[in-house]
């Protein structure tokens, strides 16, 4: 039995779960990418998590690298324009990029960082969400190739994700209690 952080208010995706989702993900990378060499993103803080397990899962070669972006500010959503806060190092023209990300809600941030990196003339751009947020009447801008799960429109942390910069050592993901962030 996990031990429950006092500010959650239930686990969601345990950390079994969590690495079965990251095996499943890295095999099917591994397949589609055995032979291209590609470039896997992550967008600081909250995707390096996923990524760190994500690559391990990955058997293809690959090369990683690391991108900073702001949209949130201090508050609990996106306002979807993109801030760069520290760029690739890693020149992507011709290159297939793989852009790991920790959580697809909205997609308005995502589908701006995208635009722009296809700017620079890449082989190809897919994204591989850990988790997708179910949003009634909603469908985000951006459709990931590889998605590890759904969760549900509620506010998660653990696993990379984060409120106020908390709670993204949790080895689980789990909702937060509303009186946490209200």
């Amino acid at each position: 039995m996990q031990t429950i952080h006092p500010d959650v208010e239930r686990i969601i995706i345990s950390e079994d779960d969590i690495r079965a989702i990251s095996s499943r993900l890295g095999a099917e990378i591994s397949a589609d990418y055995a032979d291209k060499n590609p470039l896997l993103v992550a967008v600081l803080r909250g995707a390096v998590v996923f990524m760190a397990d994500l690559m391990r899962s990955i058997t293809c070669p690959i090369s990683i690298d690391f991108m900073a972006t702001s949209s949130y500010g201090s508050g609990t959503t996106s306002s979807g324009t993109v801030r760069i806060l520290k760029d690739l190092e890693t020149n992507i023209r011709d290159r297939h990029v793989i852009i790991a990300e920790d959580i697809l809600d909205s997609g308005l941030t995502l589908s701006n960082l995208i635009g722009m990196l296809n700017s620079r003339g890449p082989a190809s751009i897919e994204v591989c969400a850990f988790a997708v947020k179910d949003i009634d009447g909603y469908t985000p801008p951006v459709t990931p190739k590889y998605v590890g799960c759904h969760v549900p429109n509620e506010f998660i942390v653990g696993y990379g994700l984060d409120y106020a910069e908390r709670y993204r050592n949790l080895p689980y993901v789990g909702v937060l209690k509303p009186e946490v962030y209200s």
